[in-house]
Formats: C-alpha cells, structure tokens, sequence
C-alpha cells in the first residue's frame, strides 16, 4: 500500500474534482492498480464531502483525512474575481503552483493517520505539506519498514534526517497539469511492487513520457 501525506484540495473547473499535488499523485497510483491512502486535511464542508467521495471513487481511501470544522476545504484555481495572492498558503516559496490556504496539517495529524495505516510499503511525502511534518513522516515510514519518497519545492533546501534509501525529487515550480504527479504516482506504484528505486524511476518516466523530474536522492 502507498501512503501519500500533503494537502488535499478540490478544483472547481470543468471537469471538477480532487486537485493539489497529494491529491494527483494519489490518484495516479491508484490508476495503476496498487492500494492508495491519503493523510491530511480537509474541510468540514460540502466540499471536503465532494473531494473524499471523488477519491473514494477513484479508488484512494481516506481513513487518515481529518475534517477541520473551521477552515474550509480549498478551492482550485481561484474563483475569476477573486486575487490569487490571497488564496496562497504561507510558505518560504510563496506562489507555488496548486498550494492553497485551507486546513493546516500538524505534524501529530500525521503521527495519528500512520498510527492507523500501518501495513504500507512506501510513504510520499507531497510537496504541499507542511515541512514540519517531515519527521513524523520519516518516523511512520520507519515503523512501517517503508519506502519514503519526499518532494522538495524549489528553493528550499535539502531535507535533514531522511534515511540514505530515501528518494528525493525536486518538485517543479510551474504548473504542469499534473504531469510530475503522474511520474511521482507510477514511481510509488513500482516501489511497491517490489521495484528496486533506479529501475522504478526509469520505468516510471518510460511510461508516464516525462522527463522533467530529477531524482535527488535514490539511497
């Protein structure tokens, strides 16, 4: 099973449904037939119930999503009159492609949903989460005897503490209609079919056609 942590998101476009970057790379794996779970956050709200039954129904379980009942489920893209500036998350990167302002997950939300998916053989770390979950993370996946794959947007630096069989992906700082989640989702989903990470990656990239992802860090 995979595990994705980060912020879920809904995008009310045409067609609508689950948006942000944990939300994609989750929905990519599950489309390759491997069991999917999603930690995180999401509103309280006839929204954040849209977002859980689409990822239900594409097949990506949310056991370990909490529901906030203050802070709503957020919307992607922003709403035509609405400033964009104002519906980005704080971040040292400010402007990042797919990060809304919504539910904020705290590193014990994560220790928490681990502490219910326990049978998991890789751990995707989303580059919308929050970087204070990065260690609750490294602990779950250690526990698990898990693969972890992080994502670091770009200009931050290298994550500290991650096992050396960590893999490390530079996360892109456009927006590529969910190209790099694609490569992400087939990458987790050949780890955890037993792939060795360099022949995951190469048959990750080979099948999703994308070459912009540089891996870091394979161990």
């Amino acid at each position: 099973m995979i595990v994705v942590v980060g912020s879920p998101a809904w995008r009310d476009a045409d067609p609508a449904g689950p948006a942000g970057r944990a939300c994609e790379i989750a929905l990519a794996a599950a489309a390759r037939g491997v069991a999917v779970e999603i930690v995180g956050r999401a509103g309280d709200d006839r929204v954040g119930d849209s977002l859980l039954i689409a990822l239900a129904q594409a097949g990506v379980g949310h056991a370990a999503v909490l529901r906030d009942p203050v802070v709503p489920t957020p919307i992607l893209p922003p709403l035509p009159d609405a400033d964009p500036t104002e519906l980005l998350a704080d971040a040292p990167e400010p402007g990042r492609p797919g990060i809304a302002r919504g539910p904020r997950l705290e590193p014990a939300d994560v220790a928490l949903g681990l502490s219910y998916l326990t049978a998991f053989g890789v751990l995707v770390v989303a580059d919308d989460a929050p970087e204070d979950v990065l260690p609750a993370c490294v602990d779950g996946a250690a526990f698990s005897g898990a693969r972890i794959v992080v994502l670091v947007p770009a200009g931050r630096r290298l994550p500290d503490g991650l096992p050396a069989e960590a893999t490390v992906l530079a996360a892109p700082d456009v927006a590529d209609d969910g190209a790099f989640a694609a490569v992400v989702g087939a990458y987790a989903a050949a780890l955890d079919l037993g792939e060795d990470a360099a022949a995951a990656f190469r048959a990750a990239t080979s099948q999703t056609g994308w070459a912009g992802a540089e891996d870091g860090d394979e161990g």
